[in-house]
């Protein structure tokens, strides 16, 4: 199993960015599909982009397209997750997680599909 550390969370106004960064420890990281979940107390964890193993293959939760983009350096075993147009309804703590699999460009979207998770890091965007 990978190892993973997220940071790039904060306070954010609505209308603005950020980007997160989840950085993999191991040999392993290229040889894992990943994804961000984001949750919020109370809520179920949700998939918010996935992406697959070859970075080519992406998918994103329907209330994300076209403001969040997934993308992935394996040289740098970093998967980022770039945000814009932020609404309050993003505020979450959103999760990286791994997935080691044999399909070059798979991506998985369900919480069970994943084995290795981080910490989290919180994102807030104030109205």
């Amino acid at each position: 199993q990978v190892q993973l550390v997220e940071s790039g969370g904060g306070l954010v106004q609505a209308g603005g960015s950020l980007r997160l960064s989840c950085a993999a420890s191991g040999r392993t990281f290229s040889l894992c599909a990943m994804g961000w979940f984001r949750q919020d107390p109370g809520k179920e964890r949700e998939v918010v982009a996935a992406i697959s193993r070859s970075g080519v293959v992406t998918n994103y939760a329907d209330s994300v397209k076209g403001r969040f983009t997934i993308s992935r350096d394996n040289a740098k075993n970093t998967v980022y997750l770039q945000m814009n147009r932020l609404r309050p309804e993003d505020t979450a703590v959103y999760y990286c997680a791994a997935r080691n699999t044999y399909y070059v460009d798979s991506t998985y979207a369900a919480v069970s599909d994943y084995r290795s998770w981080g910490q989290g890091t919180q994102v807030t965007v104030s109205s």
